[in-house]
């Protein structure tokens, strides 16, 4: 992910404006590092099978990451789960202050669809990746997601809801980054369907390891405030830690199936993410 890193440095938020914090607003969340997981699965996608248009494919990448950093920086706000602490630096709220995080948030937002727009793409191509993005991303799905979630805090949810929650919260966001990077690339529908479905199931499994995380680890070893979800409908709230284990054990199983499904190209590519965050929560 250097050739990642690199674009992204090469290419934070610039405005020409007199305002003191704005612009460094736009950028600070996107250089506090992450897993850049999201554009990890599109770029491994479209590299397993046309290298040619991986460069092409950065600013989608990139989009993606804007866009999950937009939501981290609003789910960050006093108003959602109030912590002063991502990725272990100061979230922008407590950096700056509220409004300058809900703009901050916005600009990143369309800024992300922006690059999509203007990336070197055919034009029905940027289309459909415009559509998969608002579509997982809006209010079908991240932000139904963040509504549910803070509507029914400290109100229990059944275990089936509690997955339609993240699902939609966390898994969409995932699923898309592989989607997208299927539809550069013109794979097969049927692929493109699969892979998607891979990446729901990859997406609940990474939240289920997040909250086992978040029961398990220390603030120092996260990056970030842990033993918050007391209210939350979190999987360790409803099913307990050795059942929420248990969960991500058989949608690690699962995952595992579905991955040997795909052909030698897409499996290579995936391989070392799948072995690296498969079984996380074992680590």
């Amino acid at each position: 992910m250097q050739r990642f890193e690199k674009y992204l440095k090469s290419n934070l938020p610039k405005v020409d404006t007199f305002h003191p914090i704005y612009e460094d607003a736009l950028g600070c969340m996107l250089q506090a590092g992450g897993k850049r997981f999201r554009p990890l699965l599109l770029l491994s996608v479209v590299d397993a099978y046309e290298p040619l248009l991986y460069d092409s494919s950065l600013p989608i990448a990139l989009a993606i990451e804007m866009f999950h950093t937009y939501s981290l920086i609003h789910d960050d706000l006093p108003s959602m789960d109030n912590s002063p602490l991502r990725r272990g630096f100061e979230t922008i709220h407590s950096r700056y202050d509220e409004t300058t995080a809900i703009l901050a948030g916005d600009a990143l937002n369309s800024d992300a669809f922006l690059l999509i727009a203007q990336a070197p793409l055919r034009a029905d191509v940027k289309i459909k990746l415009v559509e998969i993005l608002a579509l997982n991303g809006g209010g079908q799905g991240m932000v139904l997601g963040q509504a549910i979630d803070c509507y029914f805090e400290n109100t229990p949810l059944d275990i089936k809801q509690v997955k339609e929650l993240h699902i939609n919260k966390t898994a969409k966001l995932i699923a898309s980054s592989l989607l997208m990077g299927a539809i550069i690339i013109d794979l097969d529908k049927s692929v493109q369907k699969d892979l998607y479905q891979f990446g729901i199931n990859l997406g609940l499994l990474f939240q289920i390891q997040d909250d086992i995380i978040d029961e398990t680890l220390s603030y120092e070893e996260a990056g970030k405030p842990t033993g918050n979800d007391g209210d939350k409908n979190s999987f360790i709230n409803i099913l307990g830690l050795d059942k929420s284990i248990e969960e991500a054990d058989i949608l690690a199983s699962k995952l595992d199936k579905e991955f040997n499904k795909f052909d030698n190209k897409l499996k290579s590519a995936l391989e070392p993410i799948i072995k690296k965050y498969l079984y996380r929560h074992k680590n």
